[in-house]
């Protein structure tokens, strides 16, 4: 068995190392941007909740686009994720800025309008167990 130059470096100690290519099947699967309900603290997909945002005049508004310019806050579909973030400073801390009473309205309205969210498996399965 006679070794050529190239294989005798490559297996010397102290050589760099030569790198094998992956065997990887089909495309990278593609990155997906999570953030954070500042309600429930839940993590997402970023298309999955609303931006609640401050634009740099000051207002307020729900940025269904998600790329208008401001400072930005995230709640998840849940009417009670947006009850909770009006009733306490949560959303005015997100945004820094204290939240006019105007804006708590619309937010609010916004709110009335979303779908109650189900229950989730777990929580009806530790429902069930407390009654029996």
């Amino acid at each position: 068995m006679t070794l050529d130059k190239n294989e005798m470096t490559a297996n010397a100690p102290g050589a760099p190392q030569v790198r094998q290519k992956k065997n990887t099947k089909g495309p990278r699967p593609k990155h997906v941007p999570q953030r954070m309900c500042i309600s429930c603290r839940e993590r997402s997909a970023k298309r999955t909740l609303f931006r609640i945002v401050r634009t740099p005049e000051g207002s307020i508004g729900i940025d269904l686009t998600g790329k208008k310019n401001g400072r930005g806050a995230y709640l998840c579909d849940d009417p009670a994720c947006w009850r909770r973030a009006l009733s306490s400073d949560a959303l005015s801390r997100a945004l820094k800025i204290d939240l006019p009473e105007e804006a708590v309205e619309r937010l609010s309205h916004h709110a009335a309008t979303l779908p109650p969210r189900p229950p989730e498996p777990s929580d009806v399965d530790a429902q069930q167990g407390s009654a029996a």
